[in-house]
């Protein structure tokens, strides 16, 4: 399948991380893509999956809301829709050994599928690193490699490793992945789309990748609208919010919210995020308080989830549209008790 930039337009050769014309990210072209409700076949350009189990995660109906259960993927978060296919791709492609920079869900889940694949993984993170994640990373086997210095130098190293850099950011097979999320959700409402679904935003791969799975059911005639796509953010990380409705915002030295998922404070497809909410959706931001009001009362009701994930019960119950919402709860509540 054709790899595009988003950007300029121009084909992908081999495995560039980056557009050599413009520097923009990939993706993987699929509006030529006929569906179909086999859901992997949707994915063509996987000839063998290195799967763990992932997807077809439940679905539940709790009043007037649905809640899309992804922290129960075998990684504890939806992070394992974007890892199985780039993992499965680059496996095929004849890459052995990969990094990442993450010490987090991505990080945990890519070195899983990584050690699934017999790959040598290599995951970077900041020097102050610590807790379950981090545990989570060593456990699958994968080398941790800690970084004094910025985000932004954690990443610089892991791209300057001698491994490939299995970029969840800017790999278009990941994005392209969670693809699978918006499918389940329309096939497991009997082939209809919600009016709104609420996300958890931070670098922008679930957003869009889940954008681009219901703009390929609605080109296809799967369904007959796109919904309403609502963006959440906290007020420590609200770049996009920022953009899309205005708002003055200075990124703090050192992220310290809660919602310890939501850390990019100057994401790279930030221009791919705003122009996909300015004409489909609205942005949201919340705030510590609520986001550990909403936490508490998603475990009363048995979903135990990441602080991050409690973010889009927060925007639900200060937004209150109308129509049919499903919540996407993207991590599990596990990772931090």
């Amino acid at each position: 399948m054709k790899q595009v930039c988003m950007r300029c337009g121009k084909e992908r050769e081999g495995l560039e991380l980056r557009c050599k014309r413009c520097g923009g990210p990939f993706k993987v072209e699929v509006e030529d893509l006929p569906f179909s409700r086999s859901l992997r076949d949707n994915f063509p350009y996987i000839k063998s999956w290195i799967s763990l189990g992932e997807w077809n995660t439940p679905m539940i109906k709790n009043g007037e809301i649905y809640f899309k259960l992804d922290f129960l993927n075998p990684t504890g978060s939806y992070k394992d829709r974007g890892s199985v296919t780039l993992i499965s791709y680059l496996a095929e492609n004849g890459i052995n050994a990969i990094s990442e920079d993450s010490s987090g869900n991505a990080g945990a889940s890519i070195a899983a599928y990584g050690s699934a694949a017999g790959m040598l993984v290599k995951i970077f993170v900041p020097s102050t690193a610590r807790g379950n994640k981090l545990k989570q990373i060593e456990s699958y086997g994968a080398e941790v490699v800690k970084v004094e210095g910025s985000r932004e130098e954690v990443a610089k190293a892991a791209e300057n490793s001698p491994y490939y850099y299995a970029s969840h950011v800017l790999q278009p097979q990941f994005r392209d992945g969670i693809r699978s999320l918006a499918y389940e959700i329309v096939r497991d409402l009997g082939w209809r789309a919600p009016d709104n679904i609420f996300l958890p935003t931070s670098a922008g791969t679930l957003l869009l990748g889940v954008f681009e799975g219901f703009r390929h059911m609605f080109n296809k005639g799967i369904i007959a609208k796109i919904p309403n796509i609502i963006a959440v953010q906290t007020e420590q990380v609200m770049p996009l919010c920022s953009k899309v409705k205005g708002i003055k915002y200075t990124p703090p030295e050192k992220v310290t919210s809660i919602a310890d998922a939501l850390v990019s404070t100057d994401p790279f497809l930030l221009p791919e995020m705003v122009e996909v909410i300015r004409k489909y959706g609205d942005c949201i931001v919340v705030n510590d308080e609520e986001i550990l009001d909403s936490w508490k009362e998603l475990a009363r009701k048995g979903l135990l989830v990441e602080y991050s994930s409690a973010t889009v019960y927060s925007a639900y119950k200060k937004s209150k549209p109308e129509g049919l919402s499903v919540l996407a709860l993207t991590g599990s509540g596990l990772k931090v008790l």
